[in-house]
């Protein structure tokens, strides 16, 4: 409940700032059932309009430990759904938790291959996550605006959801498996900004500093 009433929240406010989101094949996410949501990490927004494309399906995401710290921010982003992750050494829970969310909680996930913008740590474990589980994985990406500030601009604001990808439970999750399906993710994010607008091109925060 007080997911999905700060969710209502958070969407009308984007809403008024920004006008409204196109979010194409949404008919591509599971009637029953959970799923795992991955996508290309480009800023802070991308989690964001991932589960309002998606609302009111309710979700857990990865946070790092530092903001836990905080008793007041660590106790609202844990009852939005988050919980705390060490980004340098990512032990059990990071595989335990959301596992126990897809299959025993019936609440979604949203892990980006990378496992976020500045470390490679938890590549595969959106993989590992979706045996463990059973859940699919469905590709998605978000093209708009890659700051809160850049919401005001009022630049048109896309999702797209992609096809299915299943990772099945006999599936060996050695080194040529998971680099085979984290190919698959990164041409299913390909093809569809693609789709989404043939000249795309995602240039940096960083970059844009220059």
């Amino acid at each position: 409940m007080f997911y999905r009433v700060v969710a209502g929240i958070v969407k009308g406010l984007i809403f008024i700032i920004n006008g409204k989101t196109t979010v194409q094949n949404i008919d591509k996410l599971p009637k029953e059932g959970t799923f795992i949501l991955v996508g290309p990490h480009r800023s802070i927004l991308d989690p964001v309009f991932f589960a309002l494309a998606a609302y009111p399906r309710p979700f857990t995401f990865m946070a790092k430990e530092e903001l836990f710290k905080h008793k007041l921010l660590g106790w609202f982003i844990a009852k939005l759904g988050a919980f705390p992750v060490n980004r340098d050494n990512p032990g059990p829970s990071a595989l335990k938790i959301p596992v126990k969310g897809l299959k025993d909680q019936g609440r979604n996930l949203i892990i980006f291959p990378s496992g976020s913008r500045h470390s490679e740590d938890l590549k595969g474990g959106a993989v590992t996550i979706a045996k463990l589980s059973g859940a699919p994985i469905i590709p998605v990406v978000y093209q708009g605006p890659l700051s809160i500030g850049g919401l005001f601009s009022r630049k048109k604001t896309s999702v797209r959801f992609g096809d299915p990808i299943i990772v099945e439970r006999k599936t060996k999750l050695d080194k040529e498996n998971i680099q085979l399906f984290d190919q698959k993710m990164h041409d299913a994010f390909k093809q569809l900004d693609t789709e989404l607008n043939p000249k795309f091109v995602y240039v940096p925060k960083e970059k844009n500093k220059q």
